[in-house]
């Protein structure tokens, strides 16, 4: 199984006290994926962009000495502040991963995590912070492990981060990455991201993402259990084809520079993800009227100034704008003209496309 590579090979190499700490961006889907089998193994392949601004600053310091007699010993901080509400999502991670990082079960792990961005403000704070802890393991690991490749290193991290959560192995490197086995992309696996090394065309390199904060607060339903309604749901197996299609013709956009083709598979997914949300069983509808609004306005903004300006939405009412660096000006006084009235308390965030993980000093 190609699970085997991601195996530990340091028998009898024990961990010292020490301390790593990573800063992680999130990710932004162009392609969505919406339904997985168990172990996070996802019904169809994604592509996403990096970001750049938004961001998990995670530290880890283990301790050789376990605290608890429990399976796992472990304390998490967020904004420097004791935690206990993410402990079973920590938990249920470690209980994943431990076959893969036998020294989880050795010591004590304090957990120190912030993101440069606002909770529940429509971007996915679970993917980087999954993946900035995973590539703390990682480091702890190395030290056991000084010959492990820089290629291995990062791939078994997002092989990691997916086990906390599936969207958290797309942020570990960048600008461009799929996650999924995709016949038109060399490499693609259900286990980890996959960097997309194809040369797109140069203005997607440096492509700006501006989120309209329409709603922010707790979503209604949790990802887990919209993944999990895709069990059964008519329309399912034709929504994973289509965004098996989408991938492939994605691709060649990108590389061609296509902005009117990028554009129509971008929102076409987004509307996607949200028509299987509203058409599951219980249905549910995560789009808000001010949603509705911005969506027409960016329609209309587009056919009377041609600027590539379009939206993407993930799984809840605020509204992601993609646009090419050479319009930023155009795009943020069109938001301050017409779209801030539609967020709550009038707050967006600018951010672009980014690299991916950094270690930093500690």
């Amino acid at each position: 199984m190609l699970e085997n590579v991601f195996l530990p090979n340091y028998e009898g190499k024990e961990l010292s006290d020490q301390t790593f700490s990573w800063s992680v961006p999130s990710n932004i889907a162009l392609v969505k994926y919406w339904g997985k089998r168990a172990v996070q193994i996802p019904e169809n392949a994604s592509v996403s962009f990096t970001l750049s601004n938004c961001k998990t600053i995670t530290s880890l310091h283990y301790n050789s000495n376990k605290l608890t007699d429990s399976k796992f010993s472990f304390d998490i901080f967020v904004d420097d502040v004791w935690n206990k509400s993410f402990r079973a999502k920590i938990e249920s991670f470690f209980e994943k991963a431990v076959p893969f990082l036998p020294f989880l079960t050795d010591g004590h792990f304090e957990i120190r995590t912030a993101n440069t961005f606002p909770h529940s403000s429509g971007i996915a704070s679970s993917a980087s912070g999954m993946a900035a802890l995973a590539l703390c393991l990682m480091s702890c690991e190395k030290t056991c492990c000084p010959d492990l490749s820089e290629e291995l290193f990062f791939k078994k991290a997002s092989f990691l981060a997916r086990l906390g959560s599936g969207s958290a192995c797309r942020s570990i490197e960048g600008p461009l990455v799929a996650w999924g086995k995709h016949k038109d992309i060399p490499g693609s696996s259900d286990l980890f991201g996959t960097t997309l090394k194809a040369s797109v065309c140069e203005t997607f390199t440096n492509y700006q993402d501006t989120i309209l904060i329409v709603e922010e607060g707790q979503k209604q339903v949790s990802s887990t259990l919209g993944h999990n309604l895709m069990h059964g749901h008519p329309f399912a197996q034709k929504r994973f084809e289509q965004a098996e299609h989408n991938v492939s013709d994605l691709l060649k956009v990108m590389i061609q520079g296509d902005m009117d083709q990028f554009i129509r598979i971008v929102e076409s997914e987004a509307l996607s993800l949200h028509a299987m949300m509203m058409t599951s069983n219980p249905a549910y509808v995560l789009m808000q009227p001010h949603t509705l609004s911005i969506i027409k306005a960016i329609w209309d903004f587009r056919k009377t100034t041609e600027v590539p300006l379009c939206f993407t939405l993930d799984a809840g009412a605020n509204v992601h704008l993609l646009y090419p660096y050479e319009f930023k000006n155009e795009v943020l006084n069109f938001i301050e003209a017409e779209l801030v009235v539609y967020c709550q308390n009038g707050r967006y965030i600018c951010d672009a496309t980014g690299v991916g993980a950094q270690q930093l000093k500690v």
